[in-house]
């Protein structure tokens, strides 16, 4: 097939041979597997599970009925079919109470009719006669709770005040979201409260399963000793109610952990109190101190924690051993971003080797959680930080397996923003650093290897990018705050001409490129040098370059039309000179293509859920698979991983996001860029960076101490430039310490382009808030989903911005479109 075929003709045809991979019983069986994998068993007192299979059960729950695959917004997936809880037991042959599923049927489909939305129901109110008879059937109860969330608001009856809402204001999901949990969606309501308590009175086998997408208080769970087993099972994508099934049933060993601490309330995470305090702007006052970070370190939150970070049982046994450890002279991680010539001692990591041995009576799978301390120091540090993890193949009874673990000194080196050892620099201060070998975050062992840095060392020289002007203090390890320096407040709005309208941004699609006239045979501009000439090799992508207009430039900049399946635009589109559109779409719990196409694709786990498998090889097939149904619709970008930290419990996209660990983020979803990137297409990682809220998402302003901002929030985009070359990355809409993120020369030149070497195009998100030749002059290439070339040419007309700039960005939209098939 010729280069860019898809893209120029869009072929209907399959991938390989005569069948279509997109939404295929081999991808939905890869769907499967990372949701058996995902699914984390937080209880199982007396062994309760795993069920016989053979005795009935009884569900209990509006959620039984109604099941939540991932999350609403971008990161929604139109798939074939979706199977419940409740279709997954009864596909496995377990006889179920149907007059109580027939019950929440009738009841929720009158809240849909009534316009409330999946996730969004009140739990109907449970007669005590249908327990009764619940009870006459079966002994086991299984209480299913479920939360949703989405894009554009976050789990709160806050609304954004925005100019522009996607929401009506009548049916508002904030609003929804105040009707149906007035105390919050973090805690039960009372309706749901009451179901609970009448199960558990009439049942003494209960099993609850959690259906969510993020945090909730689960002390009504772990506290409760009617309440004799509990999954969190997530959202997980479209077979995640037979996964669950399989493990409730001892079909599949659970294996899933934790990507996050569930702590007992919302108070309970220090991100809470600030949350809603501005419209305008966030202050993480908590520093470093994010999840476990938090929990693990400052004095009095331990007690706060009810299912720690990296959590979870099995229904097997294991022991771990560490049999070797050492320095070495290189190790996996930031490797790439660490001066050999800055370790005296001939090595720059550390390498563990230990031996898993199953020590029960069922086959299984373990993770392995490598963890280390640092000393206190000037700096002061979180008390335990994540640093390497691997997940065993599945361990017959008496079966061992030696896994390798390491971490870099790079990645046990702190950074100094305030200049107390050495300014703007990645050091390590001086004294002991041990290392820890477990099943989670609390149950470690300390390994007899420690490494005794003798003096403070200065790992890697920077100057300061980004920093901090009116964050006014942030917190240490012991509780207390220390005062931060604060600079000049800065205009967000600053343009050299008239502002654009408030909103007039908003869901503007690309103009279709008008063309000349042509002869058919040849159909590009007379005398050009084709783009296929630079793909073949007779051209350098320079001398293509040389004969494009200014305006041919900043066309290039912006985003184009769809074409084919797809419905977020796409870029480059210069078919005078044969540069093809290449078409985006979004992610990333699956391929996103409208309903109305026809085209289905596989819905796979969502990001949290994916992050709970801790299997990087299973998180790369996910990848692949879906790059290949990308690949298959005549696609080019898919807009996956998103990476942000799990910074507060109440941020509406946490279902996209992986975890609250940064290590954990990048390693994973770095994994599913490389699967993705296998197949020729691109990965978009996003969102770049510290999208950590939606309400008012495009002017909020997140004031971060530049420390915090490298070792938590850039972390992980860090970790994936470096090892798995995305093609490109998104910036974010929100604003950075004073900057919006797509206009920050610091961020997205500075730090990504020229500190850790990207090469690859950096894209705005869709209708960014930011002026577009402010974009271009920070190195934000592209401006999704469309630009603006008229006040592009007229920033040029007064000397704002020139044609380098414009060819520096258009060059690296072409080179990444010569990467695509």
């Amino acid at each position: 097939m010729q280069k860019w075929a898809r893209l120029l003709y869009q072929p209907g045809v399959p991938l390989y041979g005569d069948t279509r991979v997109t939404g295929s019983k081999e991808h939905i069986d890869i769907s499967k597997r990372a949701a058996d994998e995902a699914v984390v068993l937080l209880k199982n007192e007396n062994d309760l599970l795993p069920l016989s299979g053979d005795a009935p059960v009884a569900m209990f729950g509006k959620a039984s009925y109604e099941y939540i695959k991932g999350g609403g917004g971008s990161g929604d997936v139109f798939c074939k079919y979706i199977r419940s809880l409740y279709d997954g037991l009864k596909e496995r042959g377990v006889r179920v109470y149907e007059p109580v599923i027939e019950y929440y049927r009738q009841e929720i489909e009158k809240q849909y009719e009534a316009g409330r939305a999946p996730g969004m129901t009140a739990e109907p109110d449970l007669s005590e006669d249908m327990v009764k008879g619940a009870r006459n059937f079966a002994d086991t109860a299984i209480i299913v709770i479920n939360r949703f969330s989405g894009e554009g608001w976050d789990r709160s009856k806050v609304e954004s005040p925005s100019e522009f809402s996607p929401w009506p204001a009548a049916t508002s999901m904030p609003t929804l979201s105040g009707e149906v949990f007035p105390d919050g969606d973090f805690v039960l309501t009372a309706k749901e409260k009451e179901m609970v308590s009448k199960v558990t009175a009439s049942f003494d086998r209960v099993i609850a399963v959690l259906n969510i997408g993020g945090t909730l208080d689960l002390r009504w769970v772990k506290e409760d000793a009617k309440i004799g087993a509990a999954l969190y099972m997530g959202q997980l994508g479209m077979e995640g109610g037979l996964a669950t099934a399989d493990v409730l049933l001892g079909k599949v060993c659970p294996s899933g952990r934790l990507s996050d601490t569930f702590a007992g309330t919302l108070e309970d995470y220090p991100s809470t109190e600030g949350f809603h305090e501005s419209y305008e702007y966030v202050d993480y006052s908590e520093d470093v101190y994010v999840g476990y970070r938090y929990f693990e370190t400052v004095p009095g939150a331990a007690e706060k924690v009810v299912y720690p970070f990296g959590y979870g049982l099995s229904y097997t046994s294991f022991d771990m051993e560490v049999v070797d450890a050492a320095a070495v002279k290189e190790v996996s991680g930031l490797k790439k971003t660490v001066n050999a010539a800055d370790f005296t001692e001939g090595n720059d990591g550390f390498c563990f080797t230990v031996k898993v041995t199953n020590t029960g009576k069922v086959a299984g799978k373990e993770v392995v959680q490598l963890y280390y301390s640092a000393p206190q120091g000037l700096l002061k540090k979180p008390a335990r930080e994540l640093g390497d993890f691997a997940k065993t193949r599945v361990l017959a009874p008496g079966e061992a397996q030696l896994l390798t673990l390491s971490v870099s000194k790079y990645e046990l080196s702190s950074y100094d923003d305030l200049g107390k050892v050495s300014d703007a620099s990645y050091v390590l201060e001086k004294g002991v650093y041990s290392f820890y070998i477990g099943e989670n975050v609390r149950n470690l062992t300390k390994t007899d290897f420690e490494f005794n840095n003798e003096e403070d060392k200065v790992i890697q020289k920077l100057s300061h990018k980004l920093a901090s002007v009116e964050l006014k203090k942030r917190m240490l390890a012991d509780g207390s705050f220390e005062e931060l320096p604060v600079g000049e407040h800065k205009d967000i709005n600053t343009c050299i001409f008239e502002k654009m309208e408030p909103g007039t941004e908003e869901a503007l699609v690309p103009a279709v490129r008008g063309r000349d006239s042509y002869f058919l045979t040849y159909p590009y501009k007379e005398g050009a040098k084709t783009f296929a000439e630079v793909a073949e090799g007779k051209v350098t992508l320079d001398e293509f370059m040389a004969q494009l207009s200014d305006e041919d430039l900043i066309h290039l900049c912006g985003g184009q039309p769809n074409t084919g399946v797809g419905n977020v635009f796409g870029f480059g589109n210069l078919p005078e000179y044969g540069v093809p559109n290449a078409v985006t779409a979004d992610g990333p719990a699956g391929v996103r293509i409208q309903p109305e196409t026809g085209v289905k694709t596989t819905a796979f786990p969502c990001a949290t859920s994916l992050a709970c498998t801790w299997n990087k090889d299973l998180v790369e097939e996910v990848g692949f698979a879906g790059g290949e149904e990308l690949k298959e619709n005549n696609l080019c970008v898919w807009l996956t991983p998103a990476i942000n930290i799990h910074r507060s419990p109440m941020c509406g996209r946490n279902f996209e996001y992986y975890s609250e660990d940064p290590y954990l983020t990048g390693r994973l979803a770095g994994a599913m860029v490389r699967g993705i990137q296998r197949n020729n297409v691109g990965a978009s990682v996003k969102h770049f960076a510290c999208n950590n809220k939606e309400t008012n998402r495009k002017h909020c302003d997140s004031r971060v101490s530049e420390r915090a901002l490298r070792e938590i929030y850039l972390k992980a985009f860090e970790m994936i430039v470096h090892e798995s070359a995305p093609y490109t990355i998104m910036s974010s809409y929100n604003v950075i310490n004073g900057e919006r993120a797509s206009e920050s020369h610091d961020l997205i030149t500075g730090i990504l382009k020229e500190e850790w070497g990207f090469t690859g195009f950096v894209t705005t998100d869709w209708w960014t808030r930011g002026e577009h030749y402010k974009e271009i002059k920070a190195g934000n290439d592209l401006k999704m989903a469309c630009g603006f070339p008229e006040r592009v040419k007229k920033a040029q007309e007064m000397g704002a911005v020139n044609r380098a700039d414009f060819e520096q960005c258009a060059r690296r939209i072409l080179a990444t479109i010569l990467k695509f098939d």
